[in-house]
This record gives C-alpha cells, structure tokens and sequence, in this order.
C-alpha cells in the first residue's frame, strides 16, 4: 500500500493551511495581510495567476506566482458527453504522472441525458497516481500505484472544476460544485494525510477555502479499517462511501484482496461504527459483475451482513453497473439479473439505488482513459 518514493511536488499555496499561509507570505518578505489577498483570489476568485491581480504590487506578482502558484496540472485530455454536461479530464502532473477528474452536471433543462430534479454538479477526484489495492476489474488496479497525490493536486482539480462551472463552460450557465466524491484514481483512505487536509481546505469558510459543505464531500475506502476508525474520530461528518462488492470473504478476496487484511466482518463493523460516531448514513458501494456477485443469494446474504442493531437504517447500497475495461473477462451483469438483485435487497428492507451510468462513451471508468494515454 505505501507509495513509492518519487520527486515530491512543488510546494503550493493550495498545500498550506491558514496559519502556514501568513508565515510563508512574511519569509518572502511580504506583510502578513498579503496572505488573505492571495486567498481570496484563489479561494473566491479561482485565479491562480497573479499577472493580472491589482491589489498586489506589481513587483511582488512574479515573486508570488513563483514561490506559492506553480503549474500543478496540465490537460492531456478533455472528453465530453451527455450533451455535454459530463466532463472528464486527464491531466499531466509535474512528474508525467497522468490523473483523472469527472464533472457531472445534473438536471439541466432541456439536455435529457443530464438527468432529473436540481441543477447540481458533482466532482468525481482523483487521491492518487494509479493505485495499489490491485481489485482486478477496475483500470485503476491493473497499472498499479505511481505515487500519493499531494493536496495541493488534490486540490487544484477541485478549483479547475469550479472554475468551468463559474465561467459556463458546462451547458446550464454558471454554476458551483455542490458535492465532492473522492471516487478518482486512487485509494484515497492510503493518502489519509493529504486527503485530510484536503478537506479542511474544502470545508474552510471563504477566504480561507472554498466553503463546500463538509456534508457534501464522500470519501471512498475499498476498505481500510484503521483509516475508517481514524476518520470517524476526527469529527468532520462526510459521507463514508465503503467500496464492498462482495458479502463474503472467499469472494472478496478476489475481488477485494485488502480483504485477506481486514474481511468483510471487521470492515462493515467499522463503517456502523462511523455511522455510530457521526450519524452519517453509509454508502455501500457495490459493482454489479455478471455471473460473479450478482445472484440474488449473494443479495439476500449482503442483507444479512448488513444488518445492525435496529436494521439497516444505518446504510445505503449503491449498485455499480460495471464499466468493462478493454480485455476484461469482467462485464456488467444482465438488466433482468440487476433487477432481481435490487428486489432481493428490498425485500430485506434495505434502502437500494443503481448509480446512473455517466461516461460510458469517454472511458467512463476510473483510469481507463489514463491507460489508453499511456500505451500510445
């Protein structure tokens, strides 16, 4: 799990936190109310480019930019679908690692594929380069882990989203990110110290971050039970997103081999233990894979195993149909066997959803398009 050892990034504004912020801005020389400008134009403004800020000396603006704004991402790729209102990205990072990021935008009158009810956008974001938790149906897996994002990458992905939607660049005008699904490349419970100061900065009232509920954020785990236990304590009610895809241990150890660490028992009395702590229903998440996990015994047995002290109020399956990775002996299950699964679960009094399928046409899958990139 641990990552290797590579050139670290350059250091970032978007890496410090609010205190790191003043002291670093009066080693440059400046005084310390500079820090609060630069925030609020990255924060507030979402500009990282200190050529054209006016409230800055002029001669201070190359020394800004160079010490605390360097390029952290460049865009390799960007595909677009559903009429445009799902946009993924590959970006280039400063070591020629490639990383993806998917902004989907939700109810936008008159673009059907957009979906119902509010407009709305979620950001799906990468933690890490590659990943190390070899699931063998996810793109991700297969290449391996590269290296741990740093924050500031982390972050950057966020602003360049809220940036396309600020500036209409999706269809139905100007919008902001409502939520945040740390669901990229990556596991993102393996990147626990960037992932959580990450999410300070997130969560942090303007200008000192970009104000998104911490409600709004989702971290997935495919299931690291201390990383679990650690982010319950730390108090900060996201949402949980547990990537389970199995109900037994002999299954998920093939699907899930974290699982020979922590087995599906210790994992699911960890995340009722989050629920426990911080009140925030839990996600379960689930990839429907034909002939593999999607019988209705396998359903009727999740049930069981997700059963606590009062039922299953305490949680929410979220049925994956799989995205086929080029060559994969893996593929999605069949509609009527994806049906009977959801019954099977409701039938147990178990609240069940299927993820819509976005980006199917554009490599919709987490690392698919990264690795097409990088075999050509």
């Amino acid at each position: 799990m641990a990552a290797p050892r590579r050139g670290k990034p350059p250091r970032h504004w978007l890496d410090l936190g609010r205190d790191e912020r003043r002291d670093a801005v009066r080693e440059l020389g400046l005084p310390a109310f500079r820090a609060d400008q630069i925030s609020r134009h990255v924060f507030e403004h979402l500009d990282l480019d200190p050529s054209g800020w006016t409230d800055l000396p002029a001669a201070d603006r190359g020394r800004v930019a160079e010490a605390f704004l360097p390029s952290l991402l460049t865009s390799v790729r960007p595909l677009s679908c559903d009429g445009g209102t799902t946009l993924k990205t590959l970006w280039r990072l400063f070591d020629g690692s490639l990383i993806e990021s998917v902004l989907m935008r939700y109810g936008v009158p008159g673009i059907r594929s957009s979906g119902s009810g509010r407009n709305r956008a979620t950001l799906c974001i990468s933690s890490q380069a590659g990943c190390g938790m070899a699931c063998p149906f996810c793109a991700t897996g297969q290449g391996g882990l590269q290296r741990n994002l740093s924050a500031a990458e982390i972050l950057a992905q966020v602003v360049a989203g809220a940036r396309a939607l600020r500036d209409g660049e999706i269809p139905g005008g100007p919008g902001r990110v409502n939520n945040i699904v740390f669901m990229g490349m990556g596991e993102p419970m393996a990147n626990f110290k960037a992932i959580m100061a990450t999410i300070r900065t997130l969560t942090a009232p303007a200008p000192h971050g970009l104000g998104i509920s911490a409600r709004g954020i989702t971290v997935s785990t495919v299931g690291l039970v201390p990383r679990i236990n650690q982010l319950a304590e730390v108090g900060i009610p996201v949402t949980l997103a547990v990537s389970l895809h199995a109900p037994d241990d002999e299954l998920r150890d093939e699907l899930c081999p974290i699982n020979t660490r922590w087995n599906v028992a210790e994992l699911v009395d960890a995340a009722h233990r989050y629920f426990r702590l911080t009140k925030r229903r839990v996600s379960i998440e689930y990839a429907l894979i034909r002939d593999v996990n999607d019988s209705v015994e396998r359903a009727e047995l999740l049930a069981d195993v997700l059963r606590r002290d009062g039922g299953h109020g305490w949680v929410h399956v979220n049925l994956i149909p799989l995205n086929p990775t080029p060559g994969s002996k893996w593929t999605a299950s069949r509609r009527r066997d994806e049906a009977a699964f959801v019954a099977a679960l409701e039938r147990r009094g178990v609240a069940v959803t299927v993820r819509d399928t976005r980006g199917r046409e554009i490599d919709g899958a987490c690392g698919q398009l990264a690795a097409s990139v990088a075999a050509e």
